[in-house]
C-alpha cells in the first residue's frame, strides 16, 4: 500500500505544499512564456523567408525556457516524494490517499482553500468531490477514540 495521511496529517503540509505548488505554477508560467517567444521567433523566420537572428539571445532563452520547465517538474516530483498526488497542477488541487472504512479514499485540497474540505473515490476524480463528514476525525485524538 502506498503512503496514507490522517486528515490532521494532510493539513499539517498544506502550507508546504501550498509553496511547492506556487513554484510549480510560476515555472509553468515562465517556462510557457517562453515556448511562445520561441515559436513566434521561428513563426518569424518561416514568414520572413529567413532573417537574422541574435543567436545568443535566443540561445540563453531557450535555456531559461528549459530550466524553468525542469524547476516544474521537480516541484511536482517533490510532492509526490512525500506521498500526495498532483491532480491539475493550473487549480493547484492536489489528492492525499486516506484510508475510510477500510478503502482507500483521497482527501482534496484546491489551491486558495485554507482547509481540506472534501474527498473523492480515486474512481470519481475531483469532480466527485463531497464535503466531509463525521468519518473523517478532525484530529489523530478523535481517531483513536
Amino acid at each position: 500500500m502506498s503512503k496514507t495521511f490522517t486528515l490532521s496529517e494532510a493539513q499539517t503540509l498544506l502550507p508546504l505544499l501550498d509553496a511547492l505548488m506556487k513554484r510549480a505554477q510560476a515555472a509553468g508560467e515562465r517556462a510557457g512564456a517562453a515556448e511562445l517567444e520561441m515559436q513566434q521567433l521561428s513563426h518569424r523566420i518561416f514568414f520572413s523567408g529567413g532573417m537574422r537572428v541574435d543567436v545568443p539571445v535566443a540561445a540563453r532563452r531557450r535555456a531559461e525556457r528549459e530550466k524553468a520547465g525542469q524547476e516544474a517538474k521537480d516541484s511536482i516530483a517533490e510532492i509526490a516524494a512525500i506521498g500526495v498526488g498532483v491532480e491539475e497542477v493550473e487549480d493547484g488541487v492536489l489528492d492525499f490517499p486516506c484510508v475510510l472504512d477500510g478503502q482507500t479514499v483521497l482527501l482534496c485540497w484546491r489551491m486558495g482553500e485554507t482547509a481540506i474540505t472534501h474527498w473523492h473515490t480515486s474512481e470519481e476524480g475531483t469532480a466527485g468531490r463531497k464535503p466531509l463528514d463525521a468519518r473523517f476525525p478532525r484530529s489523530d485524538r478523535e481517531r483513536l477514540n
